[in-house]
């Protein structure tokens, strides 16, 4: 939903479309914006093309609140991340909280208290200054962590601090050039459905950033103790009978983990990590590596690179804020990282092997593995597929442990109702120190999990397209273009997961289920311009160690033929 209308654009530049800049130039109070889009303007005045190209996309409409809060290009303009944006967010939340977030009592919330977080991107500190500025020129209160943080420190310290909502300023794992708005609730958990809709109204009110009252002061610039709070509760997930004989290769890709991880493996009693030092400390211009992100292909390069230096037992990658964590494990001398449906699966494994109090759930999304609720099954633990995201796995109740494919876990929903890559770092570490002590690894575990469970062999792609139209007309298209079979293997059925399926709330996506239980899942991404289609294969293994070798042959050969055939549906 749009946060405050905007002029159509024409399709070249026009009195309108400039009366319409000039107009949000003179509203907006940042002088790096004013002067960007100053320059824009008067090139556009002056007939270059390109300029009235880029003011036509700066001015397409204003970016859009949703369940991933806000996210986009660092720039001027109502379709970029910017202070003026930002503030217009503030206050529509502030007025959420204010008045359609009842408190304890059924009434409003007069004076609302939101805590604030922010990474080391460009402008974090400023957006979340403004935040906080915002919230006590409302009458409410506001606390800002004392410095770049992780996102679950963040998401810890809503609880920890009995806040009504909390805002963490980070893209995450996006390119240097972008900067997100992520808001939670006072139960630890990023917005859903209709919270992000009621907030995104709210915003829609805010006529202009000159009719935002802002404070100069008045708001709580928090000291250490909640990040050692944060700190205590991570560490004290690790036995203390746990084995600590672990050498850890880390690195946080330039992002807020460093420090943070460090911390809590010295609490937690492990040794120090081997830290990728050109990568240690937070750098918002990313300059070792293209992509940001640990999935990506040559992020974690430099990791490895120190790996075959150091001869650690396991490596481990935060992203830039610290909410997901890879791990990288050594198979036939050679360094490989794990897929993101491995580490689940490794850490649903180990938190059963811990022990699950009665009642509690295990919990994944449905792009994920099915072995997690294979796992759960064997031992009699309740377990749940959700929608795609931690906003939605987090708040299963009862929920013991949950992940995504996308390389998050929360190994400790008491502590951080979200993805968090510091925990379940740590207890990669016990998992792999204990494997160690019994002179096995990661791999012999996955092995002997796939003996129990059978193989279950996943993979995925993304279709990246830079018209965004592109992708509704793709969906409509596999809607109506229904195969009787994709890349040999024939389908059963297909789910249309915009109706709701059993309990899952509607979504855009497709669900295809195959005679062989193979399944794929095609999905608009909700923060990239790309459709990601996720595909997962089953074989079975005859229960002995010398079938596993022809199971994973068979599964990786059906995985090929279900990825070829979904390349050529959908002409990527």
């Amino acid at each position: 939903m749009p946060s405050a209308p905007v002029p159509p654009v024409p399709s070249s530049p026009s009195a309108a479309l400039l009366d319409t800049a000039r107009a949000w130039l003179a509203d907006d109070p940042d002088e790096i914006t004013q002067a960007e889009l100053a320059a824009v303007i008067a090139d556009v005045e002056n007939g270059e093309a390109t300029a009235a190209a880029d003011l036509a996309d700066r001015f397409a409409g204003m970016l859009e609140f949703g369940t991933a809060g806000l996210r986009g290009a660092i720039g001027a303009g109502p379709n970029r991340m910017n202070r003026a944006v930002v503030i217009r967010a503030a206050a529509g939340l502030t007025a959420y909280l204010r008045r359609d977030l009842p408190d304890a009592l059924g009434g409003p919330r007069r004076s609302p208290f939101v805590v604030v977080g922010f990474d080391a991107r460009h402008r974090s500190a400023d957006f979340a200054r403004d935040t906080a500025a915002v919230v006590v020129a409302a009458g409410g209160r506001a606390a800002v962590l004392p410095h770049v943080l992780p996102t679950p420190v963040l998401a810890f310290a809503i609880r920890h601090l009995g806040a009504d909502a909390g805002v963490m300023v980070t893209a995450s794992h996006n390119p240097p050039q972008d900067n997100g708005y992520k808001v939670y609730l006072g139960d630890g958990s990023q917005i859903v459905p209709p919270a992000d809709a009621g907030i995104a109204a709210r915003i829609a009110e805010v006529t202009s950033v000159a009719s935002v009252p802002r404070a100069t002061e008045g708001w709580e610039t928090l000291g250490e103790d909640v990040l050692d709070a944060y700190l205590a509760a991570v560490a004290a997930l690790v036995g203390e009978d746990a084995p600590r004989d672990v050498q850890v290769v880390h690195t946080s890709l330039h992002g807020v983990g460093n420090d943070t991880v460090a911390r809590a493996f010295a609490l937690a009693g492990f040794p120090e990590p081997v830290v990728v030092a050109s990568q240690a400390q937070p750098d918002p211009d990313f300059p070792t590596v293209h992509f940001p992100n640990p999935e990506e292909p040559g992020a974690i390069d430099a990791a490895l690179a120190l790996a075959e230096q150091r001869h650690p037992d396991v490596v481990i990658a935060n992203d830039p804020d610290a909410d997901r964590c890879a791990v990288a494990v050594i198979e036939h001398g050679t360094w490989r990282m794990l897929r993101g449906d491995e580490v689940g699966v490794l850490l649903g494994a180990h938190v059963i092997a811990r022990g699950v109090p009665e009642g509690r759930v295990f919990a994944n999304s449905i792009v994920s593995s099915r072995m997690l609720s294979a796992l759960a099954a064997a031992v009699g633990i309740p377990h749940e597929e959700t929608l795609t995201g931690f906003k939605w796995i987090a708040r299963v109740p009862g929920l013991a442990y949950g992940y995504e494919e996308a390389l998050g876990y929360c190994v400790a929903s008491d502590v951080v109702r979200d993805k968090d890559g510091v925990s379940a770092a740590l207890l990669v570490a016990e998992l792999t120190a204990q494997l160690k002590r019994d002179g096995r690894t990661l791999i012999d575990l996955l092995d002997e999990l796939a003996v129990a469970h059978g193989v279950y062999a996943t993979d995925a792609f993304s279709i990246r397209v830079t018209d965004l139209a592109l992708i509704p007309a793709l969906m409509t298209r596999l809607r109506s273009e229904v195969p009787t079979a994709v890349g040999g293997l024939a389908l059963d059925r297909v789910e249309d997961l915009s109706e709701g399926i059993g309990a899952l709330p509607p979504t855009d996506g497709l669900r295809y289920w195959f005679t062989d239980r193979s399944r794929a899942i095609v999905r608009p991404s909700g923060t990239e311009p790309k459709v990601k289609v996720y595909l997962e294969v089953i074989e079975p293994v005859a229960g002995q160690d010398d079938d596993l070798v022809r199971a994973r042959h068979t599964a990786a050969a059906r995985l090929a033929q279900l990825r070829a055939g979904f390349q050529d549906m959908t002409g990527s």
